[in-house]
């Protein structure tokens, strides 16, 4: 669950010209993340944001991490809310050339492991869109 919300993460900066997502709560059985956005996208948006991450996850990606200097980061890699006591070392997850980000959690090792991604439910107000998310078995 939490591989499929770094492909997530990066197909909506990729879509709408987001940041990440500002809240998320990642769960085994569903998950929900939070992203600011001028509108609510439409139906379809939402529909091609779930067929980009299959499309993603059923690309077979390799997840790997690697250790680098906070000063070494990509310029990509948003650093904007780690906090200070994260140290000078970073812990980067690589999906592929797909995504990279400074992350501490556990993943998968290739994206085939992940299963399907499918958007449960979506609610925008204030400029905030909530995507509910979940994975099945393949």
């Amino acid at each position: 669950m939490h591989t499929a919300e770094h492909i997530l993460n990066r197909t909506m900066v990729s879509m709408f010209g987001c940041s990440r997502s500002v809240n998320a709560h990642i769960e085994r059985k569903k998950s929900k993340c939070d992203y600011l956005l001028p509108q609510c996208p439409t139906d379809e948006q939402i529909a091609e944001v779930e067929r980009k991450v299959n499309e993603v996850i059923d690309s077979h990606l390799d997840v790997r991490t690697e250790y680098v200097e906070r000063c070494d980061a990509p310029p990509s890699v948003d650093l904007s809310r780690l906090p200070a006591e994260a140290g000078s070392t970073l812990r980067l997850v690589m999906v592929g050339d797909y995504d990279v980000c400074a992350c501490i959690g556990l993943h998968v090792t290739n994206t085939a492991e992940i299963g399907h991604f499918s958007i449960t439910s979506h609610d925008y107000a204030d400029g905030r869109l909530r995507l509910r998310f979940k994975l099945d078995e393949k």
